[in-house]
C-alpha cells in the first residue's frame, strides 16, 4: 500500500500538468466546463503513463518499492497486455463510484462507498491462490519483488 500510496503523489503532478494543459488547449474557464472531456483526457493521459512504464516494466514508485509487473510466466509485460491491465485495475473504482453516481450520494457518501470498496478488493486478493489482486489474475499478470541492483564498489 505504500508504493500505492507514493504512486498516487507521483500521479498529483501528472494530473496538475495535464489538467492545466486541457484548460489552456479548451481555454476553459470553469472548473465544471467541459468536465467530461477532462476526464476523458486525464483517462487517456493515466492510460498512456502506466501502459508505457508497465511495458518497461516498472513505474518509478515501482522502481522505489522494487516490484516489477511481469507475465505469468515471469516474462516482461506487452503494451497489448499493460493496457489490459490498465482497464481492468479501474476495478478498484468503478463500483464504487457508479454507485454514489445511481445514488446521488453526497461527497462524504463517495470517500466512504470508495474507501470501504479499496478495503474490500485489496482483502479479496488474500482469497486468491496466489494472493494476487484479481485485475492482475485477470490480465495475465503479476507483481514481483525486484530486489534493487548494487552498485559495484572498487
Amino acid at each position: 500500500m505504500a508504493c500505492w500510496t507514493y504512486e498516487g503523489m507521483l500521479l498529483f503532478g501528472v494530473l496538475f500538468i495535464a489538467g492545466y494543459l486541457f484548460g489552456t488547449l479548451t481555454q476553459t474557464r470553469n472548473a465544471m466546463d467541459n468536465r467530461h472531456g477532462l476526464q476523458a483526457f486525464l483517462f487517456l493521459i493515466f492510460g498512456i503513463y502506466f501502459v508505457w512504464l508497465w511495458s518497461k516494466g516498472q513505474t518509478l514508485a515501482m522502481k522505489t518499492w522494487n516490484i516489477r509487473l511481469v507475465d505469468v510466466q515471469g516474462r516482461p509485460v506487452s503494451q497489448a497486455r499493460a493496457l489490459l491491465r490498465y482497464l481492468l485495475s479501474w476495478i478498484w473504482l468503478l463500483p464504487s463510484l457508479s454507485l454514489v453516481w445511481l445514488l446521488g450520494l453526497p461527497a462524504a457518501g463517495l470517500v466512504a462507498l470508495v474507501l470501504g470498496w479499496v478495503a474490500i478488493y485489496a482483502t479479496l486478493s488474500r482469497f486468491h491462490p496466489q494472493r494476487q489482486f484479481w485485475h492482475d489474475a485477470l490480465a495475465g499478470t503479476r507483481l514481483i519483488s525486484s530486489p534493487a541492483k548494487n552498485p559495484q564498489t572498487t
